[in-house]
């Protein structure tokens, strides 16, 4: 099933994943003349960061979604810049890239073996890949609603076939994994990013854009709206605190691998 987020959506949405996506750029080192792939580039404003700090180089975004790579071209126009609609299990570069960048994105791919063997083959000799993902534990809170929301009687009938949206591994399951590729250095860590959302409507915001749009698809029209609102209903009670914010669980895996 095909997922339509919506990037002007996702914008308003995607605070957290903008600041851990910050501190990913930061720590790249670029020197001005790299060519880059970003895995996953949303609505673009991290890929477009990037490509200022390579004047000399230039950057290429892809994602799945034609809604976020309408918004990225829309917002985000340099000479050295690039999107592209395309499946990131799809990518078949041979030693093109010098970095390859991902924040925030590879939750949503199942396969993450044959990603790491993409990723070796795209990267140039001595490039490096730098990823930020989901991992165990992350969105708890949402996850523990959806589950129980899901197995209601109402709801039930629509998820027979219902194939779970995300890949989040343990750390450990995730190392055994990489030592599976031949890169030269690999570096995997875990990372607690739990977030108080300053209000509700914030939660709500994150909960309607992208986490809810795996599931809505699989219901009527006339059941969609009841459904979110009962996610949404449920996780304010769960979430909710006596100074108007809302905590849910973050938890990420960095990866540092160089070829």
């Amino acid at each position: 099933m095909k997922l339509d987020f919506d990037g002007e959506k996702y914008k308003q949405a995607s605070s957290q994943q903008k600041a851990w996506g910050k501190t990913l750029v930061s720590e790249l080192d670029l020197k001005g003349g790299e060519r880059i792939l970003d895995l996953g580039c949303g609505n673009g404003a991290l890929t477009a960061e990037i490509a200022a700090l390579v004047p000399d180089g230039s950057v290429l975004g892809i994602d799945a979604s034609e809604s976020m790579i309408k918004t990225a071209r829309a917002d985000h126009v340099a000479t050295n810049l690039c999107f592209e609609l395309q499946d990131i299990d799809a990518i078949d570069f041979d030693f093109q890239f010098d970095v390859i960048f991902s924040n925030a994105t590879l939750h949503w791919v199942k396969d993450h073996r044959k990603l790491l063997e993409n990723v070796l083959r795209s990267l140039r000799d001595g490039g490096t890949a730098r990823f930020q993902f989901a991992g165990d534990g992350n969105c708890s809170n949402l996850i523990a609603v959806l589950r129980k929301v899901m197995s209601d009687q109402d709801y039930v009938g629509y998820f027979d076939k219902f194939e779970w949206p995300w890949y989040m591994p343990t750390i450990e399951q995730y190392r055994a994994l990489i030592e599976e590729v031949a890169f030269g250095e690999k570096k995997v860590w875990d990372q607690n990013g739990d977030t108080l959302f300053e209000t509700v409507e914030a939660m709500i915001r994150w909960i309607d854009q992208p986490s809810l749009v795996p599931f809505l698809g699989h219901l009527d029209a006339g059941d969609r709206q009841r459904f979110r609102d009962t996610v949404v209903e449920r996780m304010i009670d769960k979430t909710f605190r006596g100074d108007g914010t809302c905590f849910e669980t973050f938890r990420r895996i960095n990866v540092l691998v160089r070829k």
